[in-house]
């Protein structure tokens, strides 16, 4: 262990650096689009089902495959891959939020609007805050989702963690295949358990 890091120490953090750089621009993104998007589907009488569905149907495509339709679009390097990681992060944000804003109780939706609240206000007082540990659930597995994603995005030039996996399969080498795969599952835990703290801050007192 202690060989590796001498040798390949300054490489780990430089890949581990383009990996969380990629990893969090896709799911940034993500949480941009998908959470407004959620919210809106909750307003429309037609379509909500027919655009998740669409969402899943984006995601059942081989990361591979789809790493590979970027390609002719924006050549190779980190923005195909986020692009790619961005198209997977959308289905469970998207679902969770508008699971999480359905689920509100018609009663809260029914006294805002009897207090006097405009439409934004009930959505930022009310609304939004009551559907966050279901919404913070999903950008949570799909950050999961991402960071183990972002190591195929070595296929395509983007660097990150899946170089050391990669380079240790082409080379039949298991140190390179460890140290690339044990820092992506601590990344994922550690994000994962930094993400549950800020879902408990965001989440109403009497839900905590």
């Amino acid at each position: 262990m202690m060989h590796f890091f001498a040798t390949y120490g300054t490489q780990l953090l430089s890949k581990t650096g383009q990996h969380l750089y990629i990893s969090a621009a896709a799911l940034l993104l993500g949480v941009i689009v998908a959470v407004p998007l959620g919210v809106l589907l909750t307003r429309m009488q037609h379509g909500a089902n027919f655009i998740i569905s669409l969402a899943g149907v984006l995601q059942t495509i081989p990361a591979m495959a789809l790493l590979a339709m970027m390609i002719p679009i924006f050549g190779i390097g980190s923005t195909p891959a986020i692009v790619a990681l961005f198209i997977y992060s959308l289905l469970p944000i998207l679902r969770n939020t508008y699971l999480g804003m359905q689920g509100v109780s018609p009663t809260v939706k029914d006294a805002a609007e009897g207090m006097g609240m405009t439409w934004w206000q009930r959505m930022t007082q009310a609304e939004i805050p009551l559907a966050a540990p279901v919404i913070m659930a999903g950008i949570r597995l799909s950050a999961t989702y991402v960071i183990a994603w972002a190591t195929l995005a070595s296929y395509i030039g983007a660097g990150g963690l899946g170089d050391f996996i990669f380079n240790g399969l082409n080379l039949y080498r298991s140190d390179l295949i460890l140290g690339g795969s044990i820092p992506v599952i601590l990344l994922a835990l550690i994000v994962d358990y930094l993400l549950g703290k800020v879902e408990a801050l965001v989440s109403p007192r009497q839900l905590r």
